[in-house]
């Protein structure tokens, strides 16, 4: 991970814990400083899981800020540089006084690795990497989230495990070029299996105080 994904990292989880932290008061520091640690957890978790699988497909993924490259659906009605959306998950939660949180901020890129291109034949015949492998990828990003969910109930950490599960719902919703873009347009049926396993998750985490 270099420079530039740490510090991407590092925003994302300050503006997830001030967004939570709307919810309740800015002014409760002890909620700041837990939800700090857990997004750092829970982030940090899904980067390195999506890495792994990435390294397995003999890929180098990148994480960036959400970022909104299209203004229209043509080809040519893209933006001449991106329009970055870091903003957006702060004027919601401030619209919303924290009813309404926005927690899709990362995306990821991935390319192939020499050792992939170089191959010639057999499984690897095709150097690039399709959009099924960039489903793969996000789908184990939102499962190893949905897995410390689980650990976090089991040992007692009932609201850390909440921000897992809302983490890995918003990453889910097929906009632009978020995960769940990545998981529907590479298999729809791999998107409506891990969305209603998430929807589940999401409905115990709603439901039980």
């Amino acid at each position: 991970m270099n420079f530039k994904e740490i510090r991407n990292e590092i925003l994302v989880i300050i503006l997830a814990s001030v967004i939570i932290a709307l919810t309740i008061s800015l002014k409760n520091y002890s909620l700041i400083i837990y939800a700090l640690i857990s997004f750092l957890i829970i982030i940090t978790i899904n980067i390195i899981v999506k890495k792994i699988i990435a390294y397995y497909l003999e890929a180098d993924l990148r994480t960036k800020l959400w970022s909104i490259y299209q203004y229209g659906f043509r080809k040519s009605s893209h933006f001449k540089i991106p329009l970055p959306m870091v903003w957006l998950p702060i004027v919601i939660g401030f619209l919303t006084r924290g009813y309404f949180w926005w927690l899709g901020i990362l995306e990821f890129d991935v390319e192939p690795r020499t050792e992939r291109v170089s191959r010639r034949h057999g499984l690897y015949r095709f150097s690039e990497i399709t959009e099924w492998h960039l489903a793969v990828i996000a789908t184990f990003g939102i499962i190893a989230n949905l897995i410390i969910a689980i650990i976090g109930y089991l040992t007692g950490f009932e609201q850390f495990a909440r921000f897992s599960i809302y983490f890995a719902a918003w990453n889910l919703i097929p906009l632009s070029s978020l995960d769940g873009s990545k998981i529907f347009f590479g298999s729809k049926a791999l998107w409506g299996i891990i969305t209603i396993i998430t929807a589940i998750f999401l409905g115990y985490a709603l439901l039980v105080v």
